[in-house]
C-alpha cells in the first residue's frame, strides 16, 4: 500500500463568503470520500482543514540553528492551500477514484492535488 497526500486548494475569499448550503455540498463531498475510503478499503490516516493562510507562520533562514519566523506565506498565488488528507491506497487509481469525490474539484474555484508520499 502506498500513502498519498491530497491537497485541497482554493480562493480563501470565495471559502469566506460561501453560504450553508455551499458549504452542505463540500461537506457532502468529504463524507462521500470517507464512504468510498470504507467501501474499497483506502484508509484516511489524517485530514484536516486548514485556517487562512494570514494565520501561517513561516520559517526562512538566519543564522545557522536560528531560523526567523515571518507572517504567513508570501506566494503570489490566486489559491492558498485549505485543506488536506493523507490516504493509504493500494495505487494511484484507487487515490484518485475516493478523491474524485470531493466537490472542490469541481467547484470552479479551487482544486485538488495528490501527491504520493515517498517511502525510502
Amino acid at each position: 500500500m502506498a500513502k498519498y497526500l491530497i491537497l485541497i486548494y482554493g480562493e480563501e475569499k470565495t471559502w469566506e463568503a460561501m453560504t450553508e448550503t455551499e458549504w452542505a455540498k463540500i461537506d457532502g463531498g468529504h463524507k462521500a470520500l470517507h464512504e468510498a475510503a470504507e467501501r474499497t478499503g483506502v484508509t484516511v490516516l489524517s485530514a484536516g482543514q486548514l485556517e487562512s493562510a494570514s494565520t501561517a507562520t513561516t520559517l526562512r533562514g538566519g543564522e545557522p540553528g536560528r531560523p526567523v519566523p515571518t507572517d504567513g506565506p508570501f506566494l503570489e498565488t490566486k489559491e492558498g492551500l485549505g485543506g488536506f488528507y493523507v490516504i493509504e491506497a493500494a495505487d494511484l487509481d484507487a487515490a484518485i477514484a475516493v478523491t474524485g469525490n470531493l466537490h472542490e474539484i469541481y467547484a470552479g474555484h479551487s482544486a485538488v492535488e495528490i501527491r504520493p508520499l515517498m517511502s525510502r
